[in-house]
């Protein structure tokens, strides 16, 4: 029956975002500003007018109709968003409602901010039983859990801290309550020790205000902070005690108290947290336009890189299509001297078959020349055989070689006659004739045989 009724009071709050988005709110002008300010740097909400901005304005003035008592607060733009980043605008306005009713974060705001200040009181007492020595410390700089605890509790974390680590608290809370606030807190304050022992009064603002959001940009740290937080114990009873002595003290303080005292105290306070807040909406401010700068410039960059990324491409593209030129026209003189190498190949192929053909005839004509100068020189041989045979057989021509049969001249006192000597040689300078013509007709076709080859 719980969750049948929880549905129906989903689907009237469901209902009710149309309508009321529809009624006139006296913090439009505020929730206009804020909404300027909420996440600059994130792409769904960085649009000025855009999908983003308009379903967060949407929610926004929904809940500051829906809810008359308390309205739109400083910060809620933040839950919002957030809220926003994991559902659609109807789904977001009804957990939004439900934080703030069912999880007690409306509490904070009546009074006066009376409940907040008990959670700063509860945040402190966890603090001296923890960490004494910090708590001591905040103590002598007179530094207070409402100096750097707010936005943790009334924008549980979104408005500094990064997503990564909003993401875990939101899930953390809607699961185990408001409660898991101190332990995120006291999990900061934890990792945090050394620096901010060494901090004075305005270097600890600093760190709560710059320093602190920025060591958890890398998922890894807030993973590990987070794990811390549900490893630290914070006992529900011991919260109701400490709710119990802050509400004594308060009743304390008002009996004893003279009312302009109090009135004094009251307005100091609430001046004080105005500067507070008017500090942190100038810091917002700030990083809006520095946000806005930073991105300009980046566009700019962009843009310029753009700019020479176009002109790059374009060269590019020329010098491609100047390739491509380039390459048909090698392709086409490739193809040209290719024919070219196939018609000298083919010349020179024909030009050696006929070289071939020459030099086969050659070795003929030489293999035929060698064999008739054989045939010659073994016919003159015989000759000269005969020739020897028949001067050896005569007597008186015999004593013209001598006994190994060369040829020597008859001494003085030989009785030759003239007429033979005369006949003898004639008959050698005829033989001498003859091989000299052979001579000549056999180097006569050895050049017609170079002729022929060249």
């Amino acid at each position: 029956m719980g969750e049948i009724r929880d549905r129906e009071n989903e689907v009237q709050r469901v209902e009710e975002i149309g309508n009321r988005q529809n009624k006139v709110s006296i913090q439009e002008n505020v929730i206009t500003r804020d909404i300027n300010r909420t996440f600059p740097a994130h792409d769904y909400f960085k649009e000025t007018d855009g999908d983003g901005q308009d379903s967060l304005y949407k929610i926004c003035k929904a809940y500051s109709v829906y809810d008359e008592d308390i309205g739109y607060c400083q910060g809620q733009s933040f839950l919002a968003a957030v809220l926003l980043l994991h559902m659609p605008e109807e789904q977001a306005f009804c957990v939004l409602v439900k934080i703030m009713y069912d999880y007690g974060l409306r509490e904070l705001y009546k009074n006066n901010f009376e409940g907040l200040h008990c959670k700063f009181y509860q945040l402190e007492r966890l603090l001296q039983e923890q960490h004494p020595e910090l708590y001591n410390h905040f103590l002598d700089l007179n530094l207070e859990a409402h100096m750097y605890a707010s936005q943790w509790f009334l924008t549980l974390f979104t408005v500094k801290f990064p997503l990564c680590m909003v993401f875990h608290i939101i899930d953390l809370l809607l699961s185990e309550g408001l409660c898991i606030i101190f332990n995120v807190a006291l999990a900061l304050l934890k990792t945090s020790k050394e620096d901010l022992l060494q901090a004075d009064f305005e270097g600890a603002l600093k760190f709560f205000r710059v320093q602190l959001p920025k060591r958890y940009r890398a998922e890894e740290n807030a993973r590990r902070l987070m794990e811390q937080a549900c490893n630290i114990k914070v006992p529900t009873k011991k919260l109701k005690k400490y709710e119990k002595e802050y509400l004594t003290m308060r009743e304390q303080q008002a009996q004893q108290e003279d009312p302009i005292d109090r009135f004094k105290r009251e307005n100091r306070r609430l001046q004080e947290a105005s500067l507070r807040l008017e500090q942190e909406n100038d810091d917002l401010a700030h990083e809006l336009v520095t946000s806005k700068i930073a991105l300009r410039s980046d566009l700019d960059q962009i843009e310029d890189k753009a700019d020479v990324l176009n002109k790059e491409l374009l060269q590019t593209k020329q010098r491609l299509v100047e390739t491509e030129d380039e390459k048909r026209r090698q392709e086409e003189e490739s193809e040209q001297i290719k024919e070219v190498f196939r018609r000298e190949l083919e010349k020179a192929e024909c030009e050696v078959k006929k070289t071939s053909a020459i030099i086969s005839e050659y070795k003929q004509i030489c293999s035929q020349l060698s064999t008739r100068l054989e045939k010659q020189q073994a016919a003159s041989k015989e000759e000269l055989e005969i020739v020897k045979s028949k001067v050896m057989s005569c007597d008186q021509c015999c004593e013209l070689f001598r006994k190994d049969g060369e040829f020597q001249l008859p001494e003085q006192g030989q009785d030759l006659t003239d007429q033979d000597m005369d006949e003898e040689k004639e008959l050698l300078k005829k033989q001498l004739r003859e091989m000299e013509l052979e001579l000549a007709q056999t180097k006569l076709q050895l050049v017609e045989a170079k002729c022929k080859i060249q």
